[in-house]
């Protein structure tokens, strides 16, 4: 399966909604620690995009879908709502991808377009957090992320069972 496309949401619309929510139990099904705990309900998950539907439409969170030719199978978050005093941050969060869209470079694209929304935004340092040692960590650095450190029994993934959290940040220089 190909890559078709990798966009900006201004908006989220009911089916883009729906496809967001089975993104997100589809991770959280396989094992992926991004804040949710199973059995994670329909319901649950779309309360959560929701929340993040409401963001976007009033700025304070930049969201991007990536869609292939099943529709949406991957999606990465900035929050941009920080402290007064970090008006030149954004936290990158909830890198998602699909099962069946993973090993094809989606990750790297998803990662790619944050960094260039982030830097439209006028936002010249990002700062993230992945699950040690997994996927996640390993694309980070391979896209030039520097590791501040480990923090071991940070969460848990879905099923129970502690996993270690490292932090890391991107420079995309001062403005």
């Amino acid at each position: 399966m190909t890559l078709a496309n990798v966009r900006r949401l201004d908006s989220v619309s009911k089916d883009q909604m729906q496809a967001l929510v089975d993104v997100l139990l589809n991770c959280v099904e396989g094992g992926a620690s991004v804040s949710f705990m199973l059995p994670l309900s329909r319901e649950r998950a779309l309360a959560f995009w929701q929340r993040v539907a409401d963001d976007v439409v009033r700025g304070a969170r930049i969201l991007i879908v990536a869609e292939d030719a099943a529709g949406i199978c991957g999606t990465v978050q900035l929050v941009l709502d920080l402290p007064d005093n970090q008006p030149h941050r954004a936290d990158l969060c909830k890198m998602l991808v699909h099962r069946r869209a993973r090993k094809q470079g989606l990750g790297a694209a998803l990662l790619t377009a944050a960094e260039q929304a982030a830097g439209e935004a006028g936002r010249t340092l990002l700062v993230l957090d992945a699950v040690s040692g997994a996927d996640g960590a390993r694309l980070y650095e391979r896209g030039g992320w520097v590791r501040v450190g480990e923090i071991p029994h940070y969460a848990l993934y879905p099923a129970g069972g502690y996993c270690p959290t490292t932090y890391y940040y991107k420079d995309l220089g001062t403005r």
